[in-house]
């Protein structure tokens, strides 16, 4: 083991560095010194950034007519509503996808509007709109056509609808090409022209958007009535809290805002798909952002994965408790399935990458087969980028030798301007810097992967591909008194862009533990003045963490995120221990 590594081979960084006024600001904000760092780390530099952080609200969130395109496609819808034209809403089949379309089979149903849903499967159509998708819709009538989560690179598609007369309505987060497809209206706030600050909104986050700006031009047309009432926006926000943290976005700017109130809205969601979800998951009372990400979102997403890509939008827009309860329990049967699946490709993968020659420098793993199912990958690549720590592309190849491969990446790598960069031996890709899809012929792969890796050999500092846990301060156990930990709450939800704090305990030593179940750790640490904290290390046992814990004879660094154990009506304290390390070892950044 390397001395100079902690208990799991990472090396210990501060998040950020942070100035002096931050200091002020902290000061000034009524919070401990160490938020000094937190609110660096956040780009909070004034006690009005800080309330706003803080104290989230649905006033604060910006005006969606300041997106391109977001007044057209307005006025078309509202001329589609006027002329009862039929409208279809073609979304993608992740959970972003899924709670997009849901959010305005809803919001249109309370219009008195029945959309027309369509979600491509993924093995016979793949990714986003294609021609024959745009034949069917208009074969059926459909004279406007809304797309969430896609479309923004779906350029044939776009002119078959052109050619068919019907207009498109797109809504997409991905990055787009230099050009953009012909369509109404392409609403996207990562367009290249677009000035609209907020960039990082997910596609469920666009779609609500588009709701927000059609509800309030409805509105001033005086279209509300005593007999079709104005739709509670709000109601709608649980659907955009869940897409957006199943797709990662990052939990900052006016993702924060929709997330934070959403998931207050799903202690009493009006949504009986997302309640039988719940129940289905064991899940009750008001949803938090892990239990989505690990526990509502797979579900939502094995339907798209192994068979109907539509199950989840249906689920989630559905009014009927009989349908939510069918669906729900063949989501939970189809997501099982999928965990098999995935643990035998993920094992598959990782004896590749333990085949590969131990004395060739790996800047990123290419992993192919044959057997592996398409609808998995993407899970499969970010099990190995965290295994590895090198960005990982697992590609499953069909009976043609055409192989369908997700992409995922680690941090400091911009995963799609590495796909980019070798575009030459692709037939197609798209996505974003932190995760990406490809399609390319298994003829290919040898020289992509090649290319690949030397891209990032030549563009990437050698220490990103160094495993680090970043933390936010150094600290004492007498620090945080409960009143600190509930100001730590606050900070909450937690995920891309609004990390937990993680705190170092230095010379601490374990005064007693217990073993959990054969794999958890629960333990009290104590410091030098005998003051204690109780702590909990989940999963480590057996592992390098766990059984350095608990071998040590000398006294350790703990790093950690602090919360409050809620459990019979009494509040205590609680480190949630996320690595160890020796303090002999001298390792003060």
């Amino acid at each position: 083991m390397n001395p100079h590594l902690s208990f799991s081979q990472k090396i210990w960084k501060p998040r950020v560095p942070f100035q002096e006024g931050h200091r002020t600001v902290t000061r000034e904000s009524g919070l401990e010194p160490f938020f000094a760092g937190i609110l660096a780390d956040r780009n909070l530099k004034d006690r009005e950034e800080v309330r706003r952080f803080f104290e989230p609200r649905l006033g604060m969130l910006a005006d969606p007519s300041g997106l391109k395109d977001m007044d057209k496609a307005v006025q078309r819808i509202i001329l589609a509503l006027h002329q009862q034209e039929k409208i279809a809403v073609f979304g993608d089949y992740d959970v972003d996808g899924a709670t997009s379309s849901a959010l305005l089979i809803r919001y249109f149903r309370r219009l008195g509007v029945e959309l027309r849903l369509y979600v491509p499967d993924r093995l016979t159509e793949g990714y986003g709109p294609n021609e024959k998708a745009m034949v069917i819709l208009a074969d059926e009538g459909i004279r406007l056509v809304m797309t969430v989560d896609c479309g923004i690179t779906a350029f044939a598609a776009m002119a078959a609808a052109h050619d068919r007369g019907m207009d498109v309505i797109i809504t997409d987060h991905h990055q787009p090409r230099e050009t953009l497809p012909t369509a109404l209206a392409v609403i996207n706030p990562n367009r290249a022209d677009e000035t609209f600050a907020h960039k990082e909104l997910a596609g469920v986050g666009v779609a609500f958007y588009l709701v927000m700006a059609l509800n309030r031009e409805l509105r001033a047309q005086d279209f509300f009535s005593e007999s079709r009432p104005q739709p509670d926006l709000k109601a709608l926000l649980d659907l955009v809290a869940v897409g957006t943290i199943a797709d990662v976005a990052p939990l900052t700017g006016m993702n924060r805002i929709l997330v934070k109130v959403g998931l207050l809205t799903t202690e009493n969601t009006q949504h009986v798909g997302l309640r039988t979800l719940q129940e289905s998951a064991r899940l009750s009372g008001r949803l938090s952002a892990g239990q989505v990400g690990f526990q509502i979102g797979p579900r939502i997403n094995a339907g798209g994965r192994l068979s109907k890509g539509s199950l989840g939008a249906e689920l989630l827009a559905t009014d009927d408790p009989e349908q939510a309860s069918t669906i729900a329990s063949f989501l939970e049967q189809a997501n099982r399935e999928r965990q098999g699946i995935e643990e035998k490709i993920q094992k598959q993968a990782l004896e590749q990458v333990m085949l590969l020659p131990k004395e060739q420098a790996i800047y990123g793993h290419v992993l192919a087969h044959k057997d592996w199912h398409p609808g998995v990958v993407g899970i499969v690549a970010s099990r190995i980028a965290e295994k590895t720590y090198r960005p990982a592309i697992v590609i499953a190849l069909d009976d043609h030798g055409i192989g369908k491969g997700s992409a995922r990446s680690i941090p400091g790598i911009d995963l799609l301007r590495a796909i980019d960069a070798c575009q030459s031996f692709l037939l197609g890709f798209g996505g974003h810097h932190a995760a990406a899809g490809l399609t390319i012929e298994q003829g290919q792969l040898p020289s992509f992967t090649e290319a690949f890796n030397r891209f990032l050999q030549e563009n990437t500092p050698e220490e990103v591909f160094q495993m680090a846990l970043l933390f936010d301060a150094q600290t004492q156990i007498t620090d945080f008194p409960l009143e600190t930990v509930y100001q730590l709450e606050r900070l909450q939800p937690f995920g891309r862009g609004n990390p937990e704090p993680v705190f170092v305990f230095e010379n601490v030593r374990v005064a007693e533990h217990r073993i959990l179940k054969e794999k958890h750790l629960k333990c009290h640490l104590a410091d030098l003045n005998g003051n204690t904290l109780e702590a909990i290390a989940f999963n480590v046992l057996p592992g390098l963490v766990g059984e350095g814990i608990l071998s040590a004879r000398q006294r350790l660094d703990v790093a950690g995120s602090l919360s409050v154990n809620r459990y019979q009506g009494r509040e205590r304290i609680q480190l949630v221990i996320r690595d160890a390390r020796l303090t002999d070892y001298g390792h003060r950044e």
